[in-house]
């Protein structure tokens, strides 16, 4: 299960910029049973894919402005992000799907 830990960036701009860099180039987007890139015309299973990084990010001026960033790398080596307003939406989500993004929250003055 993926560690959720405050982000070392200051922004999620920040953030999205650097996983760019470093190859996690494609955007992904939550279907019902799977992850889709659009750009490159494909789905990716819960089994087809790892969820290598995650980052939370707090809005500055209101708590509902929260987000998760997901880095994610395919089984076929297609790398990207998924940026996703605080959490997974369970309700439009399969159990798998669910289960896959399913993270633990590791508060960094814990550790």
């Amino acid at each position: 299960m993926p560690i959720l830990q405050s982000s070392p960036y200051d922004t999620l701009t920040d953030a999205i910029n650097e996983l760019q860099a470093k190859g996690y180039d494609q955007d992904f987007n939550q279907k019902e049973n799977c992850l889709e890139c659009k750009a490159l015309k494909k789905e990716f299973q819960p089994e087809d894919f790892t969820i290598v990084h995650t980052y939370r990010f707090e809005g500055m001026s209101s708590a509902g402005d929260n987000s998760v960033l997901y880095a994610i790398e395919a089984s076929d080596g297609t790398k990207g992000l998924l940026v996703d307003a605080y959490g997974v939406y369970a309700d439009s989500l399969s159990p798998e799907m669910i289960e896959k993004f399913r993270v633990e929250y590791q508060d960094p003055d814990q550790v």
